[in-house]
């Protein structure tokens, strides 16, 4: 089973960037569809980036098109999400998972520590 573990969170101010790391355990890690998940206090936990297999399809939250970009290593069982221009509304928990599917996108992992992204004004 895949277990991941987040990186790369921090404080930034708006119109920034930053470079988030998901570190997979598990043997099945190339073969599976990975997506980046986020939650911001008092709102639920929404996805906003997956990635498949190949590295090639995407899906993107509309929030986030043309700012955050996904992508991965399967030789590094790892997958980036690249956020650019930052706003305050982007500041929330990051969690990765592996998902069902580009399209249905259930998280099937366990959740992992998530890392903080905070967004300044």
């Amino acid at each position: 089973q895949v277990q991941p573990v987040e990186s790369g969170g921090g404080l930034v101010q708006a119109g920034g960037s930053l470079r988030l790391s998901c570190a997979a355990s598990g043997r099945t890690f190339s073969n599976i569809v990975m997506g980046w998940f986020r939650q911001a206090p008092g709102k639920e936990r929404e996805v906003v980036a997956a990635l498949g297999w190949s590295g090639v399809y995407t899906y993107y939250a509309d929030s986030v098109k043309g700012r955050f970009t996904i992508s991965r290593d399967n030789a590094k069982n790892t997958v980036y999400l690249q956020m650019n221009s930052l706003k305050p509304e982007d500041t929330a928990v990051y969690y990765c998972a592996a998902i069902t599917g580009l399209q249905t996108r259930a998280p099937i992992t366990p959740w992992g520590q998530g890392t903080q992204v905070t967004v300044s004004s």
